[in-house]
């Protein structure tokens, strides 16, 4: 699979396949951000949900896959540290914040950067009309988060912070989408890349997470926290492979920008599964980002 993968990329086949996948990854980040943000304190859902994927990962890094190449032992120690900055910056802000107010902030500032980055690591360039549809698509994602600030009623006065907080996260998603692009193009498998980035990510927040878990007073029962790690794992893998799949495949920059589309993802979930309500105000702002995404696709 991993031949007729890498024999995909830069074609047209290619490039539709990489489509699919970053919208694919759109949903399911939303979903993600969802389980994480949910019912648990957002630090041991994501300490369960790494220790969880990391141990699923484990038998296909150490005896499925090709081990990686040397040079990709700098790379992996790098991604590492961006994931943790990121996880810090992400888990805060979901800490101090309302999930319908932190999410759009942080996926509307890291296309943006990802596309400056892929600007700066592999050459792309937008043209005008997609520079259009960058512009349509963050309209839309800061509008909702402006709109979803003005109507918000919990958790407001730690909300200042929280939105910081979520600007970092977005910084931070961006340089993993394009740093993590060059790392998974640097490999002869892709798959190799994958199971390693589970394997070695999922090494780092369980420790923290089981650490703040000792120290509560009244911890949550390990039933439900374990099975919403599963869930939320299987989440990730399909939700991360698929980006880093389709940045294999065709250009990093578009394949960011059409994952953002996430955030009308969220919003759906936040009317389904919440309880939040939705309003004209609302559909009208989740089309502009879905037009932008369309414009960033067709404008290439």
């Amino acid at each position: 699979m991993s031949d007729w993968l890498v024999s995909l990329a830069g074609t047209p086949a290619g490039a539709s396949l990489a489509t699919f996948l970053a919208l694919l990854a759109a949903v399911l980040h939303a979903v993600f951000g969802a389980l994480q943000k949910g019912r648990h304190d957002p630090l041991l859902s994501r300490g369960v949900i790494d220790a969880t994927y990391g141990l699923m990962a484990a038998p296909f890094a150490l005896f499925v896959v090709p081990w990686p190449e040397p040079h990709m032992w700098p790379i992996f120690a790098v991604m590492m540290v961006i994931h943790i900055g990121y996880k810090a910056a992400q888990i805060s802000s979901y800490q101090r914040g309302a999930y319908t107010v932190v999410y759009p902030v942080m996926r509307g500032t890291a296309p943006l950067f990802a596309v400056i980055g892929a600007w700066a690591l592999f050459g792309e360039r937008f043209t005008g009309v997609q520079w259009l549809g960058v512009a349509v698509l963050l309209s839309g994602i800061y509008g909702l988060a402006i709109y979803n600030l003005r109507t918000i009623t919990v958790a407001r006065e730690t909300l200042v912070p929280a939105l910081w907080l979520a600007v970092l996260t977005g910084v931070f998603v961006a340089s993993y989408t394009t740093f993590d692009a060059y790392g998974i193009r640097a490999t002869a498998d892709p798959f190799t890349f994958l199971a390693w980035f589970f394997f070695l990510d999922g090494l780092t927040m369980p420790g923290v997470a089981l650490y703040a878990y000792r120290r509560q007073s009244n911890p949550p029962a390990p039933g439900p926290l374990a099975l919403r790690g599963l869930i939320g794992a299987i989440v990730a893998v399909a939700s991360f492979g698929s980006i880093m799949l389709a940045t294999r495949l065709d250009h990093v920059g578009q394949a960011a920008v059409l994952r953002e589309t996430s955030t009308v993802f969220a919003a759906l979930i936040g009317w389904l599964m919440l309880g939040e309500r939705v309003g004209p105000r609302r559909l009208v702002l989740m089309g502009l980002i879905a037009a932008g995404a369309v414009i960033v696709e067709m404008g290439g």
